[in-house]
């Protein structure tokens, strides 16, 4: 029974793969901070500039991912989740010590030290299951980051609901819900989570898709079910609770995948498997030994080790010292960054354009966010394996599709927001989900833990540039003082030349990612070709 549970078992490998899922489900809780910041303002008696300032505190704390990365070539995944469960339950335990009353109001300086580690707890998450994930399923990095970034954009919902339904929005249980909950799905991925070798057979592969098609179905009966409960307007107790049981039931649905796999091993004879395991134990191990004599080999040739080319295993200054890489660099910015500084102002822009409700406008980004990023995913690796398709196209349909979304917002006819705020969700997802196994196919996995979280940087530092600094400046250019000191403005002027700078940027976003994808032409062919050689070779081995 200890085999079946082993993580180099296909049970086990799977289940590694579902609370890797739990992890992502979970590992969105730093773009919560607005269901509770106006009780630290209250508690804190805190400015709205003080306010803002504690906001980007937390998104400070992304920047130093890089430590993640780092640690991620010198720790095991267990190790990695471990510093990263401990640092977000002190980061978010405090927090909810302060709002529910427990202590007195800490300094400013110091709640914005706790509210950086809150939100630098997210990187040592999505690091070590990024990376380890990747390289499990390396033939289909396309869903696999499509399913764990989809997570991630529901996270969010998931715990805004689920307080809402349990608790009635109070904001010191749902601090404590974002300390814990974390905490313990961590702890559950540290016993399970595993980097194991990947699929060597075409069957292997097939029956990796056919299960990524179920963890595909089922995040998408949870983005539906989530915005059905968002729509319909408020509940009784009854029925908050009752969707609560059945959100908690359809999270843990993907369980399936694996508790099949072991009731298909159970009924395996002891002995076929045994010798099973014998044959594949010793194929690894002459495969090892066959590689370890390749790199005896060229380490007696090859004195110094040449530069390698783009497909290979790049160290990170290895990678920034390549065009592909400062061009991958700069068109994830004009994505992700014009799409988070959409995400932060969308309140501001709903309120400029007369709108009373923002919540929907909010809750259209993120749901569709989640659709770009579970089908980009899956539709880029589909054309890789089918036409040797490079993948940065997909990113230079979504930045043109983005910068269209800005030019309809620009415009501000009757509903342009609506359709503006759809775009730019499914514009952003694609982004971050084709991004992310593009890293990796261009740099490598050796060390694609440190390469993974150089990119990210784009996430404060778009949110500095195109948030801050872009849409605050011509913000208050439009305004008009109030009686209170402050500044306001109505109109669709207010964020009209915002959107056409954001539209310029996807453009030049969008010449880039061409310009990527005929480069990296020949990466992905080579990538078509191995994978089809491989099909073959598996096919003949099987008739054999």
């Amino acid at each position: 029974m200890v085999y079946q549970i082993s993580p180099t078992t296909p049970a086990g490998k799977w289940l590694g793969f579902v609370t890797a899922v739990w992890v992502q489900a979970i590992s969105g809780n730093n773009y919560t901070f607005s269901n509770y910041s106006d009780a630290l303002k209250s508690l804190m008696s805190l400015t709205q500039l003080q306010l803002n300032n504690l906001s980007v505190a937390k998104d400070v704390g992304k920047a130093f991912g890089i430590l993640a990365g780092l640690s991620s070539d010198h720790l095991s995944t267990p190790i990695i989740l471990l510093i990263g469960s401990i640092e977000g339950f002190i980061g978010y335990g405090v927090q909810w010590l302060v709002v529910s009353g427990t202590i007195q109001p800490l300094p400013y300086w110091v709640m914005c030290i706790f509210l950086c580690m809150g939100g630098n707890s997210t990187t040592w998450m999505n690091t070590a299951v990024l990376v380890t994930c990747i390289r499990n399923f390396r033939k289909n990095r396309g869903p696999v980051s499509g399913i764990l970034k989809g997570y991630v954009g529901l996270s969010t919902a998931i715990f805004t609901d689920l307080c809402n339904s349990l608790f009635s929005d109070d904001p010191a249980s749902f601090l404590l819900m974002l300390a814990i909950v974390p905490f313990l799905v961590c702890l559950t991925a540290i016993l399970f989570l595993r980097e194991i070798p990947p699929s060597s057979t075409s069957g292997e592969e097939t029956d990796e898709v056919r299960y990524f098609g179920i963890f595909n179905a089922v995040a998408v009966v949870i983005a539906v079910y989530l915005l059905a409960y968002d729509v319909t307007g408020t509940h009784g107790t009854v029925m908050s609770r009752a969707f609560a049981i059945i959100l908690l039931i359809l999270l843990a649905s993907p369980l399936s995948v694996p508790l099949f796999l072991m009731v298909q091993n159970l009924n395996r004879s002891g002995s076929k498997s045994s010798d099973v395991e014998s044959k594949v134990t010793e194929k690894l191990l002459a495969e090892e030994t066959e590689v370890e004599k390749e790199d005896e080999t060229v380490a007696v040739v090859e004195v110094e080790r040449r530069r390698p080319v783009i497909g290979e295993d790049h160290t990170i200054w290895e990678a920034i010292r390549t065009v592909d890489f400062w061009i991958l660099f700069t068109t994830f910015l004009c994505g992700v960054g014009t799409g988070l500084a959409v995400m932060n102002n969308m309140g501001q822009m709903g309120l400029a354009l007369g709108y009373v409700d923002v919540s929907i406008f909010v809750s259209l980004t993120s749901i569709w966010g989640f659709f770009g990023r579970i089908l980009s995913g899956s539709v880029s690796e589909y054309f890789i394996k089918k036409a040797g398709t490079p993948r940065p196209i997909w990113n230079a349909a979504s930045q043109i599709l983005m910068a269209l979304g800005y030019v309809i917002m620009a415009i501000a006819l009757p509903g342009s927001l609506y359709i503006g705020s759809i775009i730019v969700g499914i514009c952003y997802g694609v982004r971050l989900a084709v991004t992310v196994p593009t890293a990796s196919e261009l740099f490598g996995l050796k060390y694609y833990g440190l390469i993974y979280n150089v990119l990210i940087l784009n996430l404060p530092l778009g949110s500095f540039l195109f948030s801050g600094l872009l849409a605050g400046f011509l913000y208050d250019a439009e305004a008009t003082t109030t009686a209170g000191g402050g500044n306001t403005c109505v109109g669709a002027h207010c964020y009209r030349l915002v959107f056409v700078v954001m539209a310029i940027a996807c453009v030049v976003g969008f010449g880039l990612d061409v310009m990527l994808a005929i480069r990296t032409k020949g990466v992905y062919a080579r990538i078509y070709a191995s994978r089809k050689s491989s099909k073959k070779s598996g096919g003949a081995r099987t008739l054999s």
